[in-house]
């Protein structure tokens, strides 16, 4: 689960999280992911890392890059997911790997949102801290399920119950500011 989160902020520091974490010993992968700690797939995440560190950082561009790392993201953390249970019944298995991918989409949808109405901000500042902001709790949620895998669980829950307040926060006022101006619309 915290992979598939930490998937939906940042792939590449995800994937390069769990290799150094398996390589280090700090955390045992399933067979079906000892791909991920291989020298070679870990440093085409470092180089595809270093891209999206600088392309994540550019006002207009980053809400480009989000939205192409859609087709990234959100397969990574069904493929963790996947990868993760390949032990357990096939039915379990399904249901782990969608909801793998579902996390991995809450938290990119959220990230790219919270781009969205950061990003018109004349100053680049803001993008530049919330970028680092984001890499930085990819690497230490992953980080901290190593050493607390119960409190890590805990506080993606808890990152996943807000985003669905907030999206319907969000989808309620977006109604109501179409209903007025729809009224408004009427009486003019």
């Amino acid at each position: 689960m915290v992979a598939s989160f930490a998937a939906g902020l940042n792939a590449y520091a995800t994937v390069i999280m769990l290799g150094l974490l398996a390589r280090a010993g700090l955390v045992d992968l399933p067979n079906s992911l000892h791909l991920l700690s291989d020298w070679w797939v870990m440093g085409l995440c470092v180089v595809l890392y270093v891209i999206e560190f600088f392309a994540d950082k550019i006002p207009g561009f980053d809400l480009l890059w989000n939205a192409l790392q859609t087709a990234v993201r959100v397969p990574l953390g069904a493929l963790v997911a996947y990868g993760a249970t390949a032990h357990m019944s096939p039915s379990t298995h399904v249901i782990a790997t969608a909801l793998g991918a579902a996390i991995a989409f809450a938290a990119h949808s959220a990230k790219t949102a919270v781009r969205v109405s950061v990003t018109p901000s004349p100053e680049p500042f803001s993008n530049i801290a919330l970028s680092t902001a984001e890499d930085a709790l990819a690497i230490g949620l992953m980080w901290f399920a190593t050493r607390h895998p119960l409190w890590a669980a805990a506080i993606v829950l808890g990152l996943l119950a807000a985003i669905v307040v907030l999206a319907g926060w969000i989808v309620r006022a977006i109604r109501t500011l179409a209903k007025q101006r729809r009224a408004v619309h009427r009486r003019g």
